[in-house]
């Protein structure tokens, strides 16, 4: 089940007109958050600091990086370019039509119960959240689970 979720939510990152592979894409959706240094999106991405840095070199190499240097020469601040922010805009569109169409042909109770569940899931998975859930009680429908 949570297979068909991820393969429906990568499908838009297959695209044709993808220019880099999944491990540059999630370098940019980190970068969209907003400015950092090499250093920062390393530890992001739980990776080596010389990884990261190869990472922005093809990105900035394939226009979809932005380096600017800081006061200090050692201190270089990273950012999606126009065309990084454009590509990730693109994914997010196709991203959510694909949702749209599996949720189109659910019925309405499904809906309800899925909506539910990711709510309950996404309070869970939060800072602190393991118990924000406790006791919630699920909507009446088919698809509740028993308790």
């Amino acid at each position: 089940m949570a297979e068909r979720l991820v393969e429906v939510w990568s499908r838009a990152h297959n695209g044709s007109d993808v220019p880099v592979p999944a491990t540059q894409l999630r370098v940019l959706f980190i970068l969209e958050r907003g400015p950092m240094n090499v250093s920062h999106l390393a530890a992001e991405m739980g990776a080596l600091v010389s990884s990261a840095s190869r990472l922005c070199d093809r990105l900035e190499a394939a226009g979809l990086l932005l380096r600017d240097p800081g006061k200090d020469r050692r201190e270089v601040t990273i950012r999606l370019s126009p065309d990084g922010q454009s590509l990730l805009d693109r994914l997010k569109v196709r991203r959510r039509q694909d949702l749209a169409q599996v949720l189109e042909s659910m019925s309405a109770p499904a809906q309800a119960a899925l909506l539910w569940g990711l709510s309950q899931f996404g309070e869970a998975a939060s800072p602190g959240g393991a118990d924000a859930g406790a006791g919630a009680e699920a909507p009446d429908n088919p698809f509740s689970l028993p308790a």
